[in-house]
């Protein structure tokens, strides 16, 4: 009986040191699927993502405004042609201006008659305007400053899709890791499991044994379980990105798996942020607006030239021609003059929008300091982030390496008999979180180097050292 406990304890310990190195040589695979890089997943992005689609027909608009301002340069060319059937009585006395009651010429017959005849015009009126005091010049400046702050829009709406893709990838690729390193903690529970059956059935352990070993078992499934629903739900988030179906979303970051060289933070320019050039922007557009507002409280100087012909069917003596006469502009006239204009009573209310003008170009122009303070703290957290991370990844392989020597201890004191069956599911337990957090601080420490490179304003860099 003796000599059946002792194969007994012997086989078990040989069972549980193959279940120890299999979960070893679990830990240290890693996976190289053929899939996306972190660059090819921006770029994607960068071609898919609807919202750069939209800035981009934003910059398109803007172009056409700059077009626009441009054509005030050019001479108003008017041209009308109209034929009419009217009356034609006329009376002296003032009308002011309005936009209902139709102008008549001629002279007053004294008469009041419901006669009708033709009446014709065609005419050509030609408008330039010679100087202005830098009025159209403002305008062109005003459009080219909108569009490029719409340039400003595109380039931070491509940085911000692409640190999202980046960091949807690097989540997927962290969910992935922790599925692999919980994958193994299953395997060792399966062969602890399948163990404690059979010692459990040749009656050289206790019955509670085995049912300790099936939870624990159900628990590192239900992990699995979870860890897969990480995976599916990342997947559909960098799916979002780069235009492909969830279930063909693979990725390939072998260099996400290892320790990044450790290399000095460059000082941050809050200046060269996508950021905080789309806001400076904002502002020069504001300014060139101002410069309109400035230059509206001139006069309006306009060289004319006219040229029209009209025809009646009616006399002076107040007899219709009849027939088809009027249809035809048998009278010429033509004038050449230049008009000034000037808006005397604006100028309060041209300051009043000055002043609003002012004010938002005031209250921008805080919003960049916020801007720059925000900037700041964000890349001073991300610094310390990631200098928290490396030590964290210098310190899991000595968690690794002593839950692993935790787990040897407990499966010799269980085949001697000293320790319990939950001794070693606890030492598994804790050598699976070990290797999680193993495989997570690695990835801590590239999400670090994306969060600093997010608040400089660049993360070219982490995507071409990521993708390697």
């Amino acid at each position: 009986m003796l000599n059946r406990q002792r194969d007994s304890y012997g086989h078990v310990a040989r069972v549980l040191r193959l279940m120890i190195a299999t979960g070893v040589v679990l830990s240290a695979q890693q996976t190289s699927p053929a899939g996306l890089t972190v660059a090819q997943a921006v770029a994607a992005a960068l071609r898919n993502y609807p919202s750069i689609q939209v800035s981009q027909e934003q910059i398109n608009a803007a172009a056409a405004g700059i077009q626009l301002a441009r054509t005030a340069y050019l001479p108003r060319v008017d041209a009308l042609a109209q034929v009419n059937r009217a009356t034609r009585n006329n009376v002296f006395g003032l009308l002011l201006p309005q936009g209902v009651i139709p102008s008549i010429s001629g002279p007053v017959l004294g008469s009041n008659t419901f006669g009708t005849a033709w009446g014709s015009a065609i005419g050509v009126l030609v408008s330039w305007e010679p100087f202005d005091f830098g009025l159209r010049q403002a305008s062109v400046a005003a459009a080219t400053a909108a569009r490029t702050q719409s340039e400003a829009t595109l380039k931070r709406t491509q940085f911000d899709v692409s640190v999202a893709a980046a960091d949807a990838y690097v989540t997927l690729v962290a969910a992935q890791e922790t599925t692999r390193a919980a994958q193994a903690g299953v395997d060792r529970a399966e062969v602890i499991s399948r163990t404690i059956n059979a010692l459990v059935n040749a009656q050289l352990r206790p019955g509670a044994d085995a049912s300790r070993a099936a939870a624990e078992l159900a628990a590192a499934r239900t992990l699995v379980i979870q860890a897969q629903q990480a995976v599916e739900v990342a997947r559909v988030n960098v799916s979002q990105f780069v235009g492909l179906p969830p279930a063909q979303i693979s990725v390939a970051a072998p260099k996400l798996l290892q320790l990044p060289p450790e290399r000095t933070v460059v000082q941050l320019d809050t200046a060269v942020n996508p950021i905080a050039v789309e806001q400076n922007a904002v502002i020069d557009q504001l300014k060139s607006q101002l410069k309109i507002l400035e230059r509206s409280y001139f006069p309006r100087f306009f060289a004319q030239a006219s040229t029209y012909a009209r025809g009646t069917g009616a006399e002076i003596n107040g007899n219709n021609l009849g027939g088809l006469n009027g249809l035809a502009p048998t009278i010429q006239n033509s004038a050449l003059g230049f008009t000034v204009t000037f808006p005397a009573f604006d100028l309060p209310a041209i300051r009043a929008r000055e002043s609003g003008q002012s004010a938002a170009i005031r209250a921008e122009t805080a919003r960049l300091r916020q801007i720059a303070t925000d900037l700041t703290a964000q890349w001073n957290r991300a610094v310390a982030t990631l200098g928290g991370a490396r030590n964290v990844a210098a310190n899991t392989p000595i968690q690794v390496a002593a839950a692993r020597a935790a787990t040897e201890q407990a499966t010799a004191r269980y085949q001697s008999g000293l320790g319990t069956i939950d001794e070693v599911a606890e030492a598994q337990r804790l050598l699976t979180q070990a290797e999680i957090d193993d495989a997570l601080a690695r990835l801590g420490i590239w999400r670090g180097l994306l969060g600093v490179a997010t608040a400089a304003g660049d993360i070219q860099p982490f995507v071409a050292e990521a993708s390697q």
